[in-house]
């Protein structure tokens, strides 16, 4: 016969007070004295009580799970998902967060107009609190269905549109400009860009910010070739700047990958890296540090904004937010060998 685990009565035993006392805090309402609560909470440790999740979330109305959905197109989406570092860093930052905060997340991934309906379906039946949202598609009608459905979410990434939605960001532009201004000091004056698709807003500021860079340098010219943040992508875009523009001496990727795949091209094409050409990625991910000569890259602290945008979201399901919120963190220039 199985041991009676301890109770809420074992608990209110221990700490001298009313059951009813017990409950109240450890489904955390608050109308509850502070040294009071301190009781229950070591009578708690000294019993080894757990809660029941299924009956807390009566009480509380919450299930304290979370969605993390990652919202994109097409049918290799799913598998490009679980390939990309910058996917795993994001899930990183949500699960430490939830974790430190005793909640758990699931993980959705929405590549279909099917797919982001029964996204939706799920989540209207109550089985989560919110949902995280993080899309590289542009005009995803995903987070205005969330909002419709009134599920609280969060963004990893301004929207395109105008949307009373809460999102965490990367001053993107400021971060190209980065690249730009170092690539500039290196003494390079022929440069390029390995842009990614100028559908995606972090992808166009990534574009602008460097040009306008570049232009406050009087370089006004400025050859682009679109990549599709893969690591293949950065190579066959930088085969083709280096038949169209054989005396480039500096390049910017728009991200890691991409700058992998040129140094890759670069290599192959008898190319040294940086004394030939200069190589600038972004992101800071681990494909940085590894690459062949390790990357010069602009950082975006993918953890903390993925972490930030879970603590927004758990602010909004408490009701301790009710108002959208922005935030929005810099970037930094982080400088290796490629550069």
């Amino acid at each position: 016969m199985s041991r009676r685990g301890p109770t809420l009565e074992d608990v209110a035993r221990e700490a001298g007070v009313s059951r009813a006392t017990v409950s109240r805090v450890v489904n955390g309402i608050r109308n509850v004295d502070p040294d009071i609560q301190e009781l229950v909470r070591q009578a708690v440790e000294q019993t080894g009580y757990r809660p029941n999740r299924a009956a807390r979330s009566l009480v509380t109305q919450r299930t304290e799970t979370v969605a993390l959905i990652i919202s994109g197109a097409g049918d290799t989406f799913a598998s490009r998902v679980f390939a990309d570092p910058f996917f795993g860093r994001v899930v990183s930052g949500v699960v430490g967060y939830l974790r430190a905060h005793a909640m758990h997340p699931v993980i959705l991934v929405a590549e279909s107009e099917a797919a982001r309906e029964q996204a939706v379906d799920y989540l209207s039946q109550g089985t989560v609190d919110g949902a995280l949202v993080v899309s590289i598609q542009a005009g995803d009608p995903l987070p205005a269905m969330l909002v419709a459905a009134r599920i609280p979410v969060v963004l990893f990434a301004r929207p395109d549109r105008e949307q009373a939605v809460s999102y965490v960001d990367l001053a993107h532009a400021d971060g190209s400009r980065l690249a730009a201004e170092h690539l500039l000091a290196r003494g390079c004056r022929r440069i390029a860009t390995i842009s990614a698709p100028q559908s995606i807003l972090a992808a166009k500021d990534r574009l602008d910010g460097f040009r306008a860079a570049l232009a406050s340098a009087g370089i006004t010219e400025v050859p682009v070739a679109e990549g599709t943040f893969t690591v293949d992508s950065g190579s066959a875009a930088m085969a083709r700047l280096l038949i169209e523009h054989p005396d480039v001496d500096g390049v910017f990727a728009a991200n890691d990958l991409m700058a992998q795949g040129a140094c890759q091209v670069l290599r192959e094409q008898g190319k040294r890296v940086p004394q030939d050409v200069a190589v600038v990625g972004f992101d800071d991910s681990s494909v940085a540090a590894t690459c062949r000569p390790a990357l010069t890259t602009v950082r975006q602290p993918v953890e903390k904004m993925a972490a930030e945008m879970a603590r927004l979201l758990s602010e909004h399901i408490q009701g301790t937010r009710t108002e959208p919120a922005s935030i929005v963190f810099g970037a930094e220039l982080v400088v290796r060998d490629s550069a």
